[in-house]
């Protein structure tokens, strides 16, 4: 959940594995720390090309396009240029319902807190000790920044998503799930709680693995700043640990809870290594960590439901959109959209990114301050908003052909605008990730301006 701040040097990098079939013939796309302004006789050209591919939304109907284009993909993956914003919520919350109506997709994974959003996952399921309404799950949670999911766009897909269920047999049904590294003391809970309920023997063995955490407890930062000082990290008993959990699946009463389980190990054990890698400075190095935490998140939900089962992602453009082909390949930072072409192949992905010209958005101005609906300023010349806002259309989206990928205008890096939970709007000309905008997406959703969304607390 956070936003990236590039400086440096233009680099070459060398052709990767996971680039487009298209280009694997051509020199790579350059994408320098710094994005170029398009020129004046290539803006008109780009301006002209995206009105004629445009196509406009004013109600989910005129998704259809989108959703059958999307809809053969096994992980379609759904971004946004902001965490606070409301159509960002509101027309994912479309897409994925079409989606799971009409191409049956199984789950919706999101870049949120996996053992506190589980309470969701059990309310939209009916599952045993589900709560009374999504409004009680979502006002429930307790972790910095609140309104990311407990907010009103986030309710209406819950119980669209409960109702939507109800008919469906128990393994039919959708899920929602968190997948980031975050809240990791809560996991922690719940492995050690589940283990002690339905495994004593196990939950001594692993209790044991735990305890060189266990004096930092609520403190990940505290830990990680003593192996900065030389203390030993916990690593080793955390791996462990998931080993001990994965091998014994046999003492849990389901494949269901047997994942709850395991899934939350997981979280401990990457939360570690996020919080160890950034103490030490090591700053790709942690973004990977959380960035290949959330993708093998996403693929183990798609074991647990099988097969060919097909899951949606909700996450910042920063994650979904493909790092590859952005200024973050230059610091070796992956994220969710690359290790998913790399590893399911670029056709069984499809990326779509989310974005604005100008609006406001709920945000706080440092970390842990409390929201504030805050302006959204025009985008900058260099950007891809830029270029959308000069076709005069209001909200629109285009699907990415291999024509685009052999337009010059458009493999020119440019912006692609990037707002935090923590949001300056004074910074707001740095925020813009340099991008070959139709390799990083397989389609783009443009807003001429949007509105801040709709916390469900004070």
């Amino acid at each position: 959940m956070s936003y990236l701040t590039f400086q440096g040097i233009l680099l070459l990098w060398a052709l990767t594995a996971c680039s487009f079939t298209s280009h694997q013939e051509n020199e790579d796309p350059v994408v320098s720390e710094h994005a170029k302004e398009p020129s004046a006789t290539m803006a008109p050209t780009l301006t002209s090309h995206l009105k004629e591919k445009a196509v406009l939304m004013e109600n989910a109907s005129h998704l259809d396009y989108l959703v059958d284009t999307a809809g053969g993909a096994r992980l379609v993956l759904l971004g946004e240029a902001s965490h606070g914003t409301h159509e960002y919520y509101a027309w994912r919350d479309s897409i994925s319902r079409r989606l799971i109506a009409e191409q049956e997709f199984n789950f919706i994974v999101v870049e949120g807190d996996f053992a506190s959003l589980y309470a969701l996952n059990r309310y939209v399921k009916h599952l045993p000790g589900a709560a009374s309404s999504a409004r009680e799950v979502l006002t429930g949670l307790d972790r910095w920044p609140l309104w990311m999911w407990g907010n009103q766009e986030v309710l209406h897909l819950a119980e669209w998503l409960r109702e939507y269920n109800h008919p469906r047999s128990p393994e039919d049904r959708v899920g929602f799930y968190g997948m980031d590294v975050y809240d990791e003391w809560r996991s922690m809970d719940q492995v050690l709680t589940l283990l002690k309920e339905n495994a004593p023997s196990l939950y001594e063995e692993v209790s044991e693995l735990y305890s060189c955490m266990t004096p930092y407890k609520g403190d990940s930062w505290g830990y990680a700043g003593q192996v900065r000082q030389g203390q030993a990290n916990c690593s080793q008993g955390l791996s462990q640990a998931v080993e001990v959990i994965e091998a014994n699946g046999e003492v849990f009463d389901s494949e269901r809870d047997h994942f709850y389980v395991l899934q939350n190990a997981y979280v401990l054990m990457n939360a570690e290594r996020f919080y160890r890698k950034s103490a030490l400075g090591r700053q790709s190095e942690s973004w990977n960590a959380r960035a290949t935490h959330m993708f093998e998140t996403a693929r183990r939900l798609k074991q647990l439901y099988g097969e060919d089962s097909k899951g949606i992602v909700w996450a910042h453009n920063t994650h979904i959109g493909d790092a590859h082909y952005t200024s973050m390949r230059q610091h070796n930072q992956i994220n969710i959209g690359h290790l998913s072409r790399r590893h399911l192949g670029v056709d069984k992905v499809f990326l779509i990114g989310l974005t604005t010209y100008q609006g406001t958005v709920k945000a706080g101005a440092q970390w842990g301050e409390a929201r504030q609906k805050m302006k959204i300023p025009p985008a900058v010349e260099n950007s891809i908003e830029a270029i959308c806002y000069e076709t005069g259309l209001p909200s629109f989206y285009m699907v990415f052909e291999e024509k685009d990928r052999h337009m010059d205008a458009f493999m020119e890096p440019m912006g692609n605008r990037a707002v935090g939970v923590v949001y300056n709007p004074r910074n707001d000309p740095r925020q813009f990730v340099p991008t070959v905008v139709p390799m990083r997406y397989d389609a783009l959703i443009f807003f001429r301006e949007t509105k801040a969304l709709t916390p469900l607390q004070n």
